[in-house]
């Protein structure tokens, strides 16, 4: 049975590893170091649409090496810094740039946590506003039968129960 196992595992493993993401191409600088400069503080603003916690100066993934090289040619093309986030924006969506620009549809983005902060804030102040509970006291006749209980101690010691103190 383990060998049937193990022959089965052993063309998944095998797809498994062959089908690991290639690495990225080496990055070639480009030969103006004014231009490279820009490029490489781009990098930094510009999320890795695989790591995506990572900005793709720094990231080791093959679409990071694409996306680097793709800036670097709209850069030596002549390109200004705006146009290359807008092309980047309108391939991938707004969440590649770390700082999403302010528009109707990343409100969410910039101002959702301060919401959730403050509905919180709004949903303590109402829970602590609110009055606990009130017990009603115990009634005329209540009060006399508690009385009558506790006079003639007709409370019982429970056999079963033990105290801390029994065994000294």
């Amino acid at each position: 049975m383990r060998r049937l196992t193990v022959l089965l595992a052993a063309p998944i493993l095998a797809l498994m590893l062959t089908a690991a993401e290639p690495p990225a191409a080496p990055d070639r600088p480009l030969p103006d170091a004014a231009q490279e400069a820009r490029a490489q503080a781009l990098f930094k603003n510009v999320r890795c649409v695989v790591c995506q916690h990572e900005a793709i100066a720094d990231s080791p993934a093959g679409v990071a090496g694409d996306m680097r090289r793709l800036i670097r040619e709209e850069i030596a093309s002549g390109a200004t810094d705006q146009a290359v986030r807008d092309d980047l924006v309108r391939r991938f969506g707004d969440y590649v740039l770390f700082t999403p620009p302010v528009r109707a549809g990343t409100w969410f983005l910039w101002f959702g946590p301060f919401a959730l902060v403050v509905l919180a804030g709004i949903a303590l102040m109402l829970r602590a506003r609110r009055r606990p509970a009130e017990t009603p006291g115990l009634t005329p006749d209540e009060e006399r039968r508690l009385d009558e209980v506790l006079r003639n101690e007709k409370l019982r010691r429970d056999p079963d129960a033990t105290s801390p103190h029994d065994g000294l």
